[in-house]
């Protein structure tokens, strides 16, 4: 069987991984990597990655009319989205992208009925929903090695300077030009986590019955950098998510299941998986883009469709809708360093971060000051 076309949308940031991985894939025939498309000007290297015969061009329409490809991955800006993999997917691609997805469920649900009506698919960039580490977390609930799961905590403590927030127009920005771009340290970088505790819980489906949320920031930007969350499902199963990128010392992010008889630890980044303490062997994780180009050629179940995040997004509604970060005092912040690499952190918050996971707690509930 030929295989299938992939044109991805996008060339700088992430874009860049989206690109190499198309270009491997290509050189293992596994896809036939045909073109990309950037409204901006491409990143210096893109034209490199491509294969010498594929279409680099600014203009969506004018890329599908000179490829006709089977997939789109689409690695643009939040915001833009749902607006262009609309445009692929009225074109009869199957679609790779990004997170978070959307920004509302009124856009999960457009998204999700014109992919259907098209008879096409959406697999969504949560790589951790690739992982093997699943079916152990999953094994560790369904055998009651933990015991009967009551929650899932998440924690991530990133060091993210000035650089970060000045990389692209809608880097911290809760809008953009009158669109949602919901850039927090929750909605963004520590997605992954969110989206993965929730899809562990068995409730990627299904709509929270309540979503708290408290945002914080140090910088002067309009999303927050420092953030804590607990959504709660009809049957009581909590989700409580804390994160900063304001961080005293670089942490690799967890996701942990809180059961009657143990705990379950994931650290997703790095694999890595105990149960009760002990460590796990984890297998090789599923590849989102040869998972889709799979599922294209043989109809292999895809392992991020889009259905298995609607709870997510109905998480960075939610955010979406906060009336906005609260500023945390300068006496609990040191600056260091100096231009682009500035960096910013919050006494104690590596600790705060950790606490809010291990006991399903809110910073303001944890006692933290400058908590509201």
């Amino acid at each position: 069987m030929t295989p299938p076309k992939v044109v991805v949308f996008g060339t700088s940031g992430y874009a860049g991984v989206h690109l190499r991985r198309a270009r491997a894939m290509h050189d293992t025939a596994e896809i036939r990597f045909v073109g990309a498309c950037d409204v901006r000007e491409p990143a210096p290297d893109a034209r490199t990655v491509l294969p010498d015969d594929a279409v680099l061009t600014d203009n969506a329409q004018d890329l599908f009319d000179r490829t006709a490809p089977d997939i789109a991955v689409v690695a643009t800006p939040p915001h833009t989205h749902l607006p262009v993999a609309l445009t692929a997917i009225a074109a009869g691609c199957h679609v790779l992208l990004e997170k978070p997805p959307v920004q509302d469920l009124d856009s999960f649900q457009q998204l999700a009925t014109k992919a259907q009506r098209a008879g096409v698919r959406c697999q969504v960039g949560f790589q951790s929903f690739g992982s093997a580490a699943l079916h152990a977390l999953r094994a560790a609930i369904a055998t009651s090695a933990i015991g009967r799961l009551t929650g899932v905590g998440t924690a991530g403590a990133w060091v993210r300077r000035d650089a970060y927030y000045t990389r692209n127009p809608w880097a911290g920005r809760r809008t953009l030009d009158g669109k949602s771009v919901v850039d927090g340290s929750l909605t963004n970088p520590f997605a992954h986590a969110i989206a993965t505790a929730i899809l562990v819980a068995g409730k990627a489906e299904v709509l929270p019955a309540t979503i708290e949320t408290e945002l914080y920031h140090v910088r002067p930007i309009e999303a927050d950098d420092t953030a804590c969350a607990r959504i709660v499902f009809a049957n009581g199963i909590k989700i409580v998510a804390a994160a900063t990128l304001c961080a005293e010392q670089q942490v690799d992010p967890y996701v942990v299941l809180h059961g009657t008889r143990g705990k379950a630890r994931w650290w997703y980044r790095s694999d890595v998986l105990e149960v009760n303490g002990e460590r796990v062997p984890v297998g090789q994780p599923i590849d989102l883009l040869r998972n889709l180009a799979r599922h294209v050629r043989d109809k292999t179940p895809l392992v991020a469709p889009l259905s298995q995040t609607r709870a997510f997004t109905a998480f960075v509604q939610a955010v979406r809708d906060h009336p906005g970060p609260q500023p945390i005092p300068p006496g609990w912040v040191d600056t260091m360093d100096e231009g682009p690499q500035r960096r910013h952190t919050v006494h104690g918050i590596d600790k705060f971060v950790e606490s809010a996971a291990e006991t399903m707690s809110l910073f303001s509930e944890l006692g933290v000051p400058w908590a509201i």
